[in-house]
């Protein structure tokens, strides 16, 4: 009987939450929507779904007045998810408080798991809602990959880098997304890019790296809108499976029991 061939490595286990826009206020929403109680049933979903999380990642926009104490309310429901949590911050956020609250290692810039390295990169401009990865960001992201050897990588930020079909988004996108994706298409390595803000998904496939946005824990914006619109659709997360050859597998989940009722005369986004 011929030997059996040895198992394939197990692929890892990500989970991406974000623009939870939590406020220090536990009464307090957005449109509405009650950030924290919508927060709560999208991590109920994960609990339920995902039993096994090797790295949490959370890609801005935790808060929506970058208060300690909305930090705080984000960690407590957010804790024991996963084995390992990463923070990056998103324009609604204040980087200096959420480094403060964050646990121990979450604002790290590299997170090297298995055949990957997760490299998170922050895209935020103090007071404007757009965003722009300065000189030293570029920095930290060369040095990752020129350090990555064989290892597939994962790059996240805040800010979309491409235009995703909604016009009044686009202005407040990354401005230097053409910068990123050439660096990013000249690294074979790079598997995936993955960000938040745009409160939609977004799967596109460019050659070998893949583009990823993700549903809002809180409000959706309406895919294709020209002005500011936001949809009905439930609150959401991302799993995704790191595979050791470089394959990425993942989809979007959306909380279904939690019922959206907007309230269009209330503080919006």
């Amino acid at each position: 009987m011929p030997p059996s061939s040895p198992a394939a490595p197990s692929p890892l286990h990500v989970v991406q939450l974000t623009d939870p826009h939590l406020f220090a206020d536990p009464a307090r929403g957005l449109l509405g929507v009650n950030t924290r109680d919508s927060l709560r049933h999208v991590v109920a979903q994960v609990r339920r779904e995902q039993p096994r999380i090797d790295l949490l990642l959370c890609t801005g926009d935790l808060t929506q007045d970058a208060s300690p104490t909305a930090y705080e309310a984000f960690g407590a429901l957010t804790d024991g998810l996963a084995d390992s949590v990463r923070w990056l911050p998103g324009n609604h956020d204040a980087p200096q408080v959420m480094a403060q609250v964050a646990p121990p290692g979450a604002t790290q810039a590299v997170t090297d798991l298995g055949a990957w390295r997760v490299i998170i990169l922050d895209s935020v401009v103090a007071g404007s809602n757009h965003g722009w990865l300065e000189d030293e960001q570029f920095d930290v992201l060369q040095r990752a990959l020129d350090g990555a050897d064989s290892q597939h990588c994962l790059v996240c930020l805040h800010h979309q880098p491409v235009d995703v079909g909604c016009a009044w988004i686009a202005p407040i996108g990354l401005r230097n997304g053409e910068r990123l994706l050439a660096l990013l298409q000249g690294h074979a390595q790079v598997r995936g890019l993955l960000w938040g803000h745009i409160h939609q998904p977004w799967d596109e496939q460019r050659g070998s790296l893949r583009l990823l946005a993700t549903p809002s824990t809180c409000i959706q914006f309406a895919a294709g809108s020209a002005d500011f619109e936001v949809s009905r659709e439930a609150p959401g997360y991302r799993w995704l499976r790191l595979h050791a050859d470089g394959r990425i597998e993942t989809g979007v989940q959306r909380a279904e029991d939690f019922i959206v009722t907007l309230d269009f005369d209330s503080p919006g986004y």
